[in-house]
């Protein structure tokens, strides 16, 4: 393969973003693209070190892009960097949220959202994404047919999240109306649509819309604590659940066997996971498999690939729902920035695959809308940095 040909964010690669990533990870795990200047990072042993020193590597530019210095008054000269990029952090987007932050800011803001996460409040929020499972089916079911993303997976997962964050039920209707989404499948409310709703969550920080709210909700609890948690929210990607609809015989082996859902998510995570990629920043000049990185080169550390590197996983293309080391993937990160959300995903996924599972005899995709088994077609985000359908439309036959 003519590796050096290829840049990597080239958005035509979406549809198949492995092909060359697996390349990397097991002939060149660390390697400098010609394309942008990036050290991309594709093996798991040199990921994980990357995710481990986070006083070498910031997360300051993780969603900026190969480029962070066109966004950044200067380059500066030197080994060490550091204190030019905490002074400047304001120039980059999402700065104010946990994932771009770094140690001793980092650590003060995690050791307070895990404080509030506890067991309880995860086991209680379990209980409500039960409920919720039931409720957001009673609305597709019946209609034989959804496009899951939209339907199903964006409402879902926000007020999983709500709920979590302590936001009141009787408030729910009212952030997904913020966020231009409606409990009812197919239907938007006061007419905005799906480019308006994207529209109004991008820029500088896509979560602004939910400030407002939460701003008033915090001060409120100053005044009258409750045990809950309003330090924030975070967006979510929901798991592909097209390998269920697309494999009658594995559809069959989930719904004789609940016991293997969970193993199945890890594998649909490690093979397919939402981020197949996130920056971080050589802030200090080091060394990385055998390649010399300079403070200010921007990295691009593949969690798709490192997942799928062959020194870690055996016959890593392949998918197997019993592979026993699966849970070695970093589709959550690792170390200090492994997701906080990770167990409420993974909760989200078991449950809704069990429920529909048990409340369907059969999932189909609909053929009108990706046409007929040997020759699908899918509309997958135009991005290097994720890896996901935009929709998904599945029929489904309810059980008696």
């Amino acid at each position: 393969m003519d590796i050096d040909s290829i840049d990597y964010t080239d958005a035509s690669l979406a549809t198949d973003p492995y092909q060359h990533l697996d390349y990397l990870a097991a002939h060149q795990p660390v390697y400098r693209e010609p394309h942008h200047g990036v050290v991309m990072v594709t093996g798991h042993e040199e990921a994980i070190t990357v995710l481990r020193h986070p006083e070498v590597f910031s997360s300051a530019t993780l969603i900026v892009g190969p480029d962070p210095w066109s966004l950044l008054p200067e380059r500066p000269d030197g080994d060490d960097i550091t204190e030019f990029v905490n002074a400047h952090r304001e120039y980059l987007p999402q700065n104010d949220q946990i994932v771009t932050a770094d140690p001793p800011v980092h650590t003060a803001q995690r050791a307070l959202l895990m404080g509030l996460i506890t067991p309880k409040r995860l086991k209680e929020n379990e209980e409500f994404i039960w409920r919720l499972t039931d409720r957001q089916l009673d609305y597709i079911l019946p209609l034989g047919t959804a496009e899951i993303n939209a339907d199903y997976a964006q409402p879902y997962t926000l007020l999983v999240i709500a709920d979590l964050l302590g936001v009141p039920e009787e408030d729910h209707a009212m952030l997904l109306a913020r966020r231009g989404l409606s409990q009812m499948p197919g239907t938007r409310p006061g007419g905005v649509t799906r480019r308006e709703s994207a529209a109004r969550t991008t820029g500088h920080n896509t979560l602004e819309v939910f400030y407002d709210y939460f701003s008033e909700k915090i001060a409120e609890r100053r005044e009258r604590p409750l045990n809950d948690v309003l330090t924030g929210m975070a967006q979510s990607l929901f798991p592909d659940l097209r390998r269920i609809a697309e494999e009658p015989q594995t559809q069959a082996q989930l719904r004789a066997n609940h016991d293997q859902i969970p193993r199945f998510v890890e594998e649909v995570l490690r093979t397919e996971g939402p981020i197949l990629g996130e920056y971080r920043l050589a802030i200090k000049t080091t060394e990385l498999g055998g390649v010399h990185i300079p403070a200010g080169t921007q990295i691009f550390l593949s969690n798709g690939a490192a997942n799928r590197d062959p020194r870690q996983f055996g016959c890593p293309a392949e998918f197997q729902s019993t592979r026993e080391n699966v849970r070695r993937h970093i589709a959550f990160g690792h170390g200090i920035h492994t997701c906080p959300g990770a167990p409420l995903a993974r909760s989200e996924t078991r449950i809704t695959i069990e429920r529909l599972l048990e409340r369907t005899s059969d999932i189909r995709i609909n053929e009108e809308a990706h046409g007929p088994a040997g020759s699908r077609h899918y509309d997958y985000m135009k991005t290097h940095m994720f890896h996901g359908i935009n929709t998904l439309h599945l029929d489904f036959t309810v059980r008696d």
